[in-house]
């Protein structure tokens, strides 16, 4: 009966010569190398703590006492600093919403590249010009062509609103958490004076705490969102003009003084 003949790979370990030191170098230096792992993402410390501010904002909507608590706490520190005994309510309110759209327009401009910001803003309007212009033309080729930098363009604009989404982290906590605390003020001090929550607004006498018709809400609380929106806008646009400042001045961009409408100097 004839002999079976080995399968490939058992005919190279029995007939093959063993290969020799140098054939085994030559055989490793050609082998390509499996490709690096690329390392964990490194843990955050400032992460943790948006994603944190993040889901406790949320539980606050749905947890009364949680809501509350969080407020009481921020009370240790407002109160001696702006309560005045409960003596000045809109006053109290103004310098809430001060320190509030102070706190939440440094977070969002703490998270937000603001150059980065303006050259995508301004690579997309320019992108979307030269999309046009290959649709239009009905050429395939020049729209695939700019597919890899509308694909760049993606990616940036999603770093961008990640990065805008961190700031509103903390502009979500620290909304919920000052509006309950001037709420739970404007509550306590109808209750420690005769008087109650009753203010002179535009020569008028206002309760604060009495709904404001037809709407379902007390009108402190509408009071207050006309102190927070125009200053959250104030503040933001200052902080925002400050980077963009200190960017320009930092590689040489600013305009020299003096230079007025003759220009930079050649």
């Amino acid at each position: 009966m004839a002999a079976q003949l080995p399968l490939p790979s058992q005919a190279d370990e029995k007939d093959e010569p063993v290969a020799s030191d140098g054939d085994d170098e030559e055989t490793e230096s050609t082998t390509p190398a499996a490709p690096a792992r690329p390392p964990p993402p490194a843990f955050k410390i400032s992460t943790f703590v948006l994603t944190f501010l993040f889901i406790l904002g949320l539980w606050m909507i749905f947890d009364n006492s949680t809501r509350n608590g969080v407020a009481t706490t921020f009370g240790f520190a407002l109160a001696p600093l702006i309560g005045f005994n409960h003596s000045y309510l809109l006053l109290t309110m103004f310098l809430a919403a001060v320190i509030e759209m102070l706190l939440t327009a440094a977070a969002y401009n703490w998270t937000t590249d603001w150059v980065k910001a303006a050259k995508v803003q301004s690579w997309s309007t320019a992108f979307r010009k030269v999309q046009m212009a290959a649709m239009k033309s009905g050429k395939k080729d020049r729209v695939e062509a700019l597919k890899p930098r509308q694909n760049e363009l993606t990616k940036l604009s999603g770093e961008v609103s990640i990065a805008q989404l961190k700031g509103m982290a903390v502009t979500w906590f620290l909304v919920i958490a000052i509006y309950t605390w001037v709420g739970l003020f404007i509550l306590q001090a109808a209750s420690l004076h005769t008087g109650g929550a009753v203010v002179s607004l535009g020569g008028a006498q206002v309760n604060l705490l009495a709904p404001l018709h037809p709407l379902p809400i007390p009108v402190w609380f509408l009071l207050f969102t006309l102190y927070t929106v125009p200053l959250s806008l104030v503040f933001r646009r200052v902080l925002k003009h400050y980077a963009l400042l200190r960017y320009e001045r930092a590689h040489g961009l600013a305009t020299p003084a003096g230079a007025g409408a003759a220009g930079p100097s050649a």
